[in-house]
C-alpha cells in the first residue's frame, strides 16, 4: 500500500453521488428487480404532479435514429474521435408522457417478454429485452442492430411494454419511443428450456452480469471520473449500442457502445461469453476532451454492510451482510493480496501502488448460506468480479473506496485502476481487459495458504476490564503447505503496522481443520487514527501465504 493523499471529507450530497440508486423497500419491487435493478447513480427524485397525456407524435418527432449505415468499430472509433473535438451536447427531447413518470409510475413499467428481440428464431440463444425510459432515465439510449458490416435502427414504442394499473391509462397506445434506458439479455444459462437475464446495460455507464447460479449483486462500470474527490463526481453515459445480431447456434455475443461526458469520449467494444463463469472482453478508446484530475479505469462498485469484524455495529439476525467481502489483487509477480472490506466511520480510501498487475477484483468469498441466513437476499449467490488487464497497463494504483453506510440498500464500495500520470486534453487512451462474473472460486493451491476469514472485537483478554484503544483482529489462513504442518512448525506471521503498534501477536493451528489462526491485538492513540495493518506466513524460506491487509480507523 502507499500512503494516501489527503482526502477531504465528502459534502452529503457528493457522498450520495458515490453510492449506487437506492435499492427500493416494496417487496414488489426491489434493486434486483428493476436491473435487475437500477445501478444508476445518483439522488432519488419524486414528483407530484399528474403526467400530461402525450400524442404519439410528440414523441415520434425525436424518435428517428439514422438509416442503415455502415459500421466497424475503427469507424465507430473515429466519429467518437472526432466528437471529442466539440463541447459535449445534449439534444433537448419534446414535452411528453415521459417527463413525468415518478417511481411509482416506473415501477408499474416492464418490458413485454414476448416482444424480446431475436425470439422469433428460435436457434438465437440470445433474446433482448429493453428498459423503458422516465423517471431518473431521462435522455435516450439509441438501440442498432448490426448485420455484417451494416447497423440498422432498433425501435421501441410503447407496444413493446406492459403498463399496469393507472399508469396504463395515461400511456398513448402505439407511440414509437425517443429510445430505451437500457437493456438486458436473456439466454438458457442455468436451463436450456428458460432464457434467463445474464446482462442488463442501464443508467450512465453501469452494468451487471451473472454467472450461472448467481443473483445480481455488484456492478461495473464503463469508467469513472473524479470518483472520491473533493469535487463533484462525473458520471459518463453510454449513449448508443450497436449489437451484432446472434447467428444461429452462437453462443457469443459482440456489442459496442459509445461513451459520452462533459470530458470525455469513447468507443467500447464488448464480447460476452456466459458460462459458469461469465466473460467479457472489453476494449475501450478514450478521448479527451478536457483534463481529468483522477482517471478510474474498469470501475466495480458494490455493498458491504457488516461482517464478523464489525457485526457488533448491526442489530440484525443475520451473521453477514454484503455482495462483497474483499478486494483481492494478484500482482505482476504472481503474489496475491487481500483486503477484506470494512464499512468505515468515515469516508476511507486505500491505494495499492502496482505495475502491470494481473488483475483485481471484489470477490464474495463466502458461499455458505449458514452465515448469511438470508432467504431472500441470497448473498451467498453474489457474484465476484475480476479484471484481468491485456497487454501493460504500466503503473499505477487500484484505489478502494469505502463509504459508510447504515443500510444495506447503498452501494458503498468502489475499486477501479488509476493509471500514472496526468491525463491531458486532447490525449487518446485504450485499455483493453476480461472481466469475469461469477463464483471464481479459486483452485486450491499447492503452495500458498488464502485468506478464510476476518473477525474482529475488542482488544485484550476476553472477560476481564481491558484498556481502551485497542483491536483483536483473528484471521484464519486455510490451505497451501501449512495445512498439514504441526503446530510446532518452524513459520512465523510476518506482520507490519503503521499508525500504530502490535500489542500481541500469536500464530497456531486450529486442530484438524487445515486452518492457522493469526491473532493480533492493536493499539492506535487516538480517536479517529487511521492504522494500516499486513500480515503473511511464511517459513523455510518462502512465503506460505497470501498477504492480508486491513485499515482500521480507531473510534
Amino acid at each position: 500500500m502507499v500512503p494516501p493523499p489527503s482526502t477531504p471529507e465528502l459534502s452529503d450530497k457528493e457522498r450520495i453521488s458515490m453510492y449506487s440508486l437506492p435499492r427500493a423497500k416494496s417487496p414488489l419491487f426491489t434493486r434486483r428487480h428493476l436491473l435487475g435493478a437500477l445501478p444508476a447513480a445518483a439522488v432519488l427524485m419524486t414528483g407530484t404532479a399528474l403526467p400530461r397525456l402525450a400524442l404519439a407524435q410528440d414523441i415520434s418527432a425525436s424518435a428517428a435514429p439514422a438509416a442503415e449505415q455502415q459500421f466497424s468499430f475503427d469507424q465507430l472509433c473515429s466519429e467518437m474521435q472526432a466528437l471529442a473535438a466539440q463541447p459535449h451536447q445534449t439534444a433537448p427531447l419534446p414535452k411528453s408522457f415521459l417527463d413525468d413518470l415518478t417511481y411509482d409510475d416506473y415501477r408499474l413499467i416492464r418490458f413485454n417478454p414476448t416482444r424480446a428481440r431475436w425470439a422469433e428464431d428460435k436457434d438465437s440463444f440470445f433474446q433482448l429485452h429493453a428498459f423503458h425510459m422516465g423517471w431518473l432515465f431521462k435522455e435516450p439510449v439509441l438501440m442498432y442492430e448490426v448485420t455484417g458490416d451494416q447497423a440498422r435502427p432498433m425501435t421501441f414504442d410503447t407496444d413493446d411494454f406492459i403498463y399496469e394499473r393507472e399508469v396504463g391509462a395515461r400511456v398513448p397506445a402505439h407511440a414509437t419511443l425517443p429510445g430505451v434506458a437500457g437493456f438486458r439479455l436473456h439466454v438458457p444459462l442455468n436451463r436450456p428450456d428458460i432464457h434467463d437475464e445474464l446482462v442488463a446495460f442501464v443508467g450512465a455507464s453501469y452494468f451487471r452480469a451473472l454467472g450461472r447460479g448467481s443473483a445480481y449483486g455488484l456492478s461495473a462500470r464503463g469508467l469513472a471520473i473524479n470518483t472520491g474527490l473533493d469535487r463533484a463526481e462525473e458520471f459518463p453515459r453510454f449513449s448508443r449500442f450497436y449489437l451484432e445480431r446472434p447467428v444461429p447456434g452462437a453462443q457469443v455475443i459482440t456489442l459496442y457502445a459509445t461513451l459520452e461526458s462533459d470530458s470525455v469520449t469513447g468507443a467500447y467494444r464488448f464480447v460476452i461469453a456466459p458460462g459458469a463463469d461469465t466473460e467479457m472482453a472489453v476494449t475501450a478508446r478514450l478521448y479527451f476532451r478536457k483534463d481529468v484530475e483522477q482517471l478510474g479505469v474498469a470501475p466495480l462498485t458494490s455493498m458491504f454492510l457488516f461482517a464478523d469484524r464489525n457485526r457488533a455495529a448491526f442489530d440484525d439476525y443475520r451473521p453477514n451482510v454484503h455482495d462483497s467481502d474483499g478486494l483481492q489483487i494478484i500482482r505482476s509477480d504472481g503474489d496475491h493480496l487481500w483486503r477484506p472490506l470494512a464499512n468505515p466511520p468515515r469516508l476511507s480510501s486505500s491505494y495499492f501502488a502496482e505495475d502491470s498487475p494481473r488483475a483485481f477484483g471484489l470477490f464474495q468469498r463466502d458461499r455458505d448460506f449458514d452465515h448469511y441466513q438470508d432467504a431472500s437476499a441470497h448473498y451467498e449467490r453474489r457474484p465476484s468480479a475480476r479484471v484481468e488487464p491485456m497487454g501493460d497497463w504500466g503503473k499505477g494504483v487500484v484505489r478502494l473506496v469505502e463509504i459508510p453506510s447504515d443500510l444495506e440498500v447503498n452501494d458503498n464500495i468502489v475499486a477501479f485502476w488509476v493509471p500514472e500520470g496526468a491525463v491531458k486534453a486532447g490525449e487518446t487512451r485504450e485499455y483493453a481487459y476480461r472481466l469475469r462474473w461469477g463464483d471464481l472460486t479459486p483452485e486450491p493451491h499447492e503452495t500458498r495458504a488464502e485468506v478464510l476469514e476476518t473477525r474482529a472485537g475488542t482488544g485484550g483478554v476476553s472477560g476481564v476490564e481491558n484498556a481502551a484503544g485497542t483491536r483483536k483482529f483473528v484471521i484464519d489462513f486455510k490451505g497451501g503447505l501449512i495445512a498439514a504442518l504441526p503446530a510446532e512448525a518452524d513459520i512465523e506471521a510476518v506482520v507490519s503496522v503503521t499508525g500504530g503498534s502490535i500489542v500481541t501477536k500469536t500464530l497456531s493451528p486450529i486442530e484438524g481443520s487445515g486452518i492457522w489462526r493469526l491473532v493480533l491485538d492493536v493499539a492506535a492513540e487516538g480517536n479517529g487514527d487511521t492504522v494500516e495493518l499486513s500480515a503473511h506466513i511464511a517459513g523455510f524460506g518462502r512465503k506460505l501465504s497470501e498477504n492480508w491487509l486491513y485499515q482500521w480507523i480507531r473510534s
